[in-house]
């Protein structure tokens, strides 16, 4: 496939995107696009990488990743959500991206991350998102270990609430889970990641017939989180959402989900068979309402039926919950990450605008060359993978014009102890692992692009082995990741 490179994917998007109001002539078509015309809130500006300055990593999606940005000219602070049009198109998710963007510009509810403004350049599609300064829900759980009741009925009330606002407007949000829940700085959730998004016929949010050609059951999701009827290819439902709304409260109270095991196979066969227990600690009513969202039916699930919301928030769960004013009621207190340094947020540390895709930026080598590999593929890589390498600190552990693709904070898995360990792979290719408390090298892994001398084996979507001759070790990545890195390291192999 050609890739559409520069100006002219935003071009195509903007084009497939625009309306223009016609006379009026009779003519049916000209009345239905006339009908469905719309200026986007959130403009396309002219700005550039560098009007921003880049901190931490947010998150990471299997084409795009979620930075904090502050615009200099104004000191403002965003989530800017930077996407690789090679990976984009290569990976035929162009569709999503266009839904997402054009279902985040009309959504306005104070429980969803607002769209304000997107940009481009040659490699990369940017939106720049509301920033949550309090970081994902998962990350709360795994700092409590689990959640008390009085703090999950809280967190799943504005869920719900933000939902109900969803499924009011035709949409299928199709991926809730404690990752894709985020907090303001006073501790209050919003959702976000629409690009699995699914509007259904009589939806209010306006479309081109032309923004989705997804089949009506494909499926999308995370693997602990998806409902039985998809896994049996039914159509999605507002249902589907209820679902991993149960599975997310489930975690909220337990510290794990409903259906985890060791593989994603196995999630899927204990979701179909609805292998479910519940903790002895579980109140009755959590118990009940957990129940009745893991309904195998859809239809039947609270929330999805004839009365809608209103008896889900009437379950006794809930009761105390301040419907009305919700928003306005003091959050519970997030717990701060432990193993934060005083730098993480640091908005000025010196960062390499080469991450960001933008050729015009790439720091010289110390011959005066661009530096880095000579491979376009693996330098597309490179774009979309090394955003995580905000920290300057880590360069000490890099040799002149090279690379981070992937870098991300794991536990190393041993007999006895588990250990944290800054995971580095570069484009050299090199991997490597540092202890982040005292910072030194612990491990150099042999590089071969023989799969017989180095290769990955995923075990699920957090927990992979990288295999050589010599010895096998074992990583847990919180963020779920294992795919991800099992896909760029055999993408340097592969190159």
């Amino acid at each position: 496939m050609m890739l559409i490179g520069g100006d002219e994917m935003e071009k195509d998007f903007e084009s497939k995107m625009r309306l223009q109001n016609q006379t009026a002539s009779g003519n049916s078509a000209a009345a239905v696009e006339r009908s469905r015309s719309f200026t986007f809130r959130a403009p396309q500006e002219q700005f550039t990488i560098q009007d921003f300055e880049l901190g931490k990593i947010y998150g990471v999606g299997s084409y795009s990743k979620v930075v904090r940005a502050k615009k200099k000219d104004t000191g403002k602070l965003y989530a800017l959500k930077i996407m690789d049009k090679k990976f984009i198109t290569k990976e035929k998710k162009t569709s999503y991206v266009k839904l997402e963007r054009i279902v985040l510009d009309q959504l306005d509810h104070p429980g969803i991350v607002r769209l304000f403004f997107t940009f481009q350049d040659n490699y990369s599609l940017y939106m720049a998102l509301e920033s949550c300064e309090g970081g994902e829900l998962f990350d709360q759980i795994t700092r409590k270990g689990r959640l008390s009741e009085a703090d999950a009925r809280f967190y799943a009330a504005e869920v719900i609430d933000a939902l109900e606002y969803i499924h009011s407007v035709g949409l299928i949000h199709r991926d809730i889970k404690p990752e894709n829940l985020l907090f303001t700085s006073d501790g209050h959730i919003k959702i976000a990641d629409f690009g699995s998004v699914k509007p259904m016929k009589d939806s209010q949010i306006k479309l081109l017939s032309t923004s989705s050609n997804e089949k009506a059951c494909t499926f999308v999701g995370t693997a602990a989180y998806v409902p039985p009827e998809v896994l049996n290819s039914s159509p999605a439902t507002f249902g589907n959402d209820l679902w991993a709304l149960g599975c997310t409260l489930y975690q909220m109270l337990s510290g794990t989900s409903p259906f985890k095991d060791a593989s994603e196979w196995l999630i899927f066969q204990r979701i179909i068979a609805r292998d479910l227990k519940f903790p002895d600690y579980f109140s009755d009513e959590a118990r009940d309402l957990i129940d009745k969202l893991l309904d195998t039916e859809p239809s039947k699930r609270l929330g999805a039926g004839s009365d809608g919301y209103a008896v889900l928030k009437m379950h006794p769960f809930f009761e105390g919950i301040d419907w009305e004013n919700l928003r306005e009621q003091p959050a519970p207190k997030l717990v701060l990450d432990p193993n934060a340094t005083e730098g993480d947020d640091d908005q000025d540390a010196p960062w390499s605008l080469a991450h960001t895709g933008d050729g015009s930026q790439i720091n010289p080598g110390a011959d005066g060359s661009s530096g880095g590999t000579s491979s376009s593929e693996s330098s597309a890589l490179s774009r979309i993978a090394s955003i995580d390498s905000f920290d300057s600190r880590w360069r000490e552990f890099l040799e002149p014009g090279e690379t981070v693709v992937m870098i991300s904070m794991v536990k190393k898995i041993q007999k006895i102890t588990n250990k944290k360990v800054q995971l580095i792979l570069t484009d050299k290719p090199k991997l490597i692992y540092v202890d982040p408390s005292k910072f030194i090298l612990k491990g150099n892994i042999i590089w071969s692009d023989n799969p017989n001398d180095l290769s990955i084996q995923v075990t699920n979507s957090s927990w992979f082995k990288i295999v050589t001759p010599k010895k096998v070790i074992t990583f847990e990545d919180a963020k779920q990741r294992a795919w991800q890195w099992k896909k760029a390291i055999e993408g340097l192999q592969n190159r």
